[in-house]
């Protein structure tokens, strides 16, 4: 028998071809094959919202190709992703290719292994039409708020803006960050510091901070009641006596294996991987790469979920490996469950390696290097959690003089536990301290202080907000995050997401007259209504009647109540003058980004590239250094001459000058943490010349 296998990948397709016999044929769809159009809103809302699919343009080849192969095919089956998208993909390649969902033609693989492959091919299933309407509701949802809300922003705001269900949501969370840290106001506190030396180790001086000052908790609010404070610890009669040691053990758990949303957040975090860079990685090592001994396989689990379940196989073939590694002492005394959180959805075991002996060592030569990092983190979070405990001797010890109180904390390892392969400890060893021994005081300080605002959020922090709104679901908080930085509400700082002033302009506007677009608790409860389609508790057609009879009134609301009325975006004042005519020029945003425009427009149309220069000069001519994006998106730094100078590097300008020659210092990160002068004949720092770009 002819046997047609469809995927959704190529590189799946080659992967899973391997391990299927010479009777199967594996193609790939390569993703969707029908959609809505993009030209109208291609859902009849007046009929039970309808949708009017249409296959796509770009894949009229590729569906003459799977209809051919279909049609010359005994059997054929479906095997797209293990999700709603999944799904729905495999629901319209059906519809194409005149096959009977309600028939067993369905294999989904968790794992594209060996294993994985014949286990999902031994059990094959009709098309889960519950899943198709859920990704169906959740599709016509975005797309009826995108194309009636779109037009609206371009009326009254500018063209070729738009809007989304999530995305509006996420630069509210952003935007509201970005307020509260402009109304924040310090408050000045101060703390008084000692570094102490013991007899017993008079080259160890170890520091302790004040906590109590006449009975009561340390909370100094000015220098005045530092200094004093200060003046009486230093008074050459005062003692420093141990008062109390308290020893205990600590134990400490091993984090759960990774979901979607925590593997983002860990590889930005120990990566600087963006959430779109960790899912490509992953995509890929789901998919299959090739390994000498093993062929074409995939290394890790399906990497969209939100389940921290593990197979018993995959503990047990852990738990060997750990016995194996590392002796018995590393294995729990059973093995390990973790809680779900509430909502998950529990079809997809967490994010693990397929086959648990292959190390990462093994594989490295075979894998890109975001491959190889991301699939070290992700084996070495799984088989810590899989580990025992750690294990700390932990001291804490206060220290008496006058009316205060000071303390200090030490902790060591006593047993390793999983931190011995992740998310290792560093020692904090103090001297072997006794109630009654008196300290001699090597330096006592006041510091003063001010609390800090809230930090901007990061792609980490954002998804981690996002997954505790309940806002989204795995599959969306990558690209969630890609649509706000590309359509310019959002712009990325290093690590920080900012609002620009588009962004904050958009999210007043639908705060006054959309209010439920950006309300974190209804957007949440839009996600639950689809997990309930999913599961089969609520028809589809109810969750968007409900939505949308609402939002049709508040839409013709605002649009009533902006009639002729059109919002200016702020344009930022900056210090740059206009050559064209003097005056000053202005930030704007435009379709393809920001831009500098002279303040007198229309009346003067002169424009300017906005440049970030960096505070430092050109090692080779002196001018300025500027910062700049290579074509992957990756900054250097670059003399404003570039043109004739040539100079660039990879690494940071530094305000500190040369202590030799005076001019501007870089700094080099990376496994050769260094700090040097770039100056041909100074040589400080003892570096290589910056690489060419």
């Amino acid at each position: 028998m002819s046997k047609l296998v469809i995927v959704e990948s190529p590189a799946k397709a080659k992967t899973i071809g391997k391990y299927l016999g010479n009777d199967f044929k594996v193609i790939a769809s390569v993703g969707h094959i029908r959609d809505l159009p993009k030209s109208k809103l291609g859902v009849d809302v007046e009929n039970d919202f309808a949708p009017l699919y249409e296959n796509m343009k770009d894949k009229s080849s590729v569906i003459k190709e799977l209809k051919s192969k279909a049609k010359s095919s005994d059997a054929v089956y479906l095997a797209t992703d293990p999700d709603r998208e999944g799904e729905a993909i495999s629901w319209h390649l059906a519809t194409i290719l005149d096959l009977d969902a309600s028939e067993p033609i369905r294999v989904t693989f968790s794992e594209i292994t060996k294993n994985g492959v014949k286990t999902g091919m031994s059990h094959p299933r009709s098309v889960d039409m519950d899943l198709v309407n859920a990704q169906q509701a959740r599709r016509i949802l975005d797309r009826i708020v995108g194309y009636k809300l779109s037009p609206f922003l371009w009326k009254k705001v500018r063209r070729g803006l738009s809007a989304g269900r999530v995305q509006s949501v996420a630069v509210r969370i952003i935007v509201d960050r970005e307020r509260e840290i402009e109304a924040f106001i310090p408050v000045e506190y101060w703390s008084v510091d000692g570094r102490f030396i013991s007899a017993k180790a008079p080259k160890k001086p170890f520091e302790a901070k004040l906590i109590e000052v006449d009975g009561k908790k340390a909370e100094i609010s000015n220098g005045e009641q530092a200094e004093k404070i200060l003046s009486d610890l230093k008074l050459t009669t005062t003692e420093f006596v141990v008062s109390k040691v308290k020893k205990s053990k600590r134990k400490k758990q091993p984090a759960p294996p990774f979901t979607t949303s925590t593997m983002q957040q860990e590889a930005s975090g120990k990566l600087s991987f963006g959430s779109k860079r960790t899912m490509k990685a992953a995509q890929e090592l789901y998919e299959g790469v090739t390994v000498p001994g093993y062929g074409a396989v995939g290394l890790i689990t399906y990497m969209r979920t939100d389940s921290l379940r593990v197979s018993d196989e995959a503990k047990a073939e852990a738990a060997e490996l750990i016995n194996k590694t590392y002796g018995k002492n590393y294995l729990p005394e059973k093995p390990r469950f973790y809680k779900e959180k509430k909502g998950a959805q529990d079809g997809h075991e967490a994010v693990r390696p397929s086959i648990i002996d292959i190390t990462p060592e093994q594989v490295k030569a075979a894998l890109t290097p975001d491959q190889y990092k991301l699939y070290k983190l992700i084996w070495e979070r799984f088989m810590a959690s899989q580990m025992a405990d750690a294990v700390f001797d932990t001291v804490s010890v206060d220290i008496e003089a006058r009316n205060c109180v000071l303390r200090t904390t030490g902790s060591t390892v006593f047993f390793d536990g999983f931190t011995k392969l992740y998310d290792k400890d560093r020692d904090v060893l103090l001297p072997d301290l006794e109630v009654g021994e008196r300290l001699t005081p090597a330096d006592i300080s006041a510091n003063q202080h001010f609390t800090q605002p809230p930090p901007r959020y990061t792609e980490a922090s954002l998804i981690k907000a996002l997954e505790e709104y309940g806002i989204g679901r795995p599959s969306t908080y990558a690209p969630t995050i890609s649509t706000i930085i590309d359509r310019q509400y959002v712009e990325r700082n290093q690590k920080q997401l900012k609002p620009t002033v588009l962004g904050g302009v958009i999210t007043d506007l639908f705060m006054e007259h959309f209010s439920n677009i950006v309300c974190t608790k209804f957007t949440a409860q839009m996600e639950t209504d689809l997990d309930k389609v999913e599961e089969g508790n609520r028809p589809w057609v109810n969750v968007l009647k409900d939505f949308y009879g609402d939002f049709e009134d508040t839409l013709t609301k605002a649009e009533t109540e902006m009639e002729g009325k059109r919002i200016k975006i702020p344009a930022e004042p900056t210090e740059e003058v206009c050559e064209l005519c003097g005056r000053n020029m202005e930030i704007k945003i435009g379709r393809y980004g920001k831009f500098m425009s002279c303040s007198g427009f229309p009346e003067c149309k002169g424009t300017k590239k906005i440049v970030q220069t960096t505070g430092g000069n050109c090692p080779l001519c002196g001018k300025k250094m500027l910062s700049k994006k290579s074509k992957k998106g990756k900054t250097f730094y670059a003399c404003e001459d570039f043109t004739d100078c040539k100079y660039m590097t990879w690494d940071t300008p530094i305000p500190d000058l040369c202590p030799q020659c005076n001019a501007t210092l870089f700094k080099k990160t990376g496994k050769e943490k260094k700090i040097y002068c770039a100056k041909p004949e100074c040589g400080f720092g003892d570096i290589t010349p910056p690489t060419k770009l």
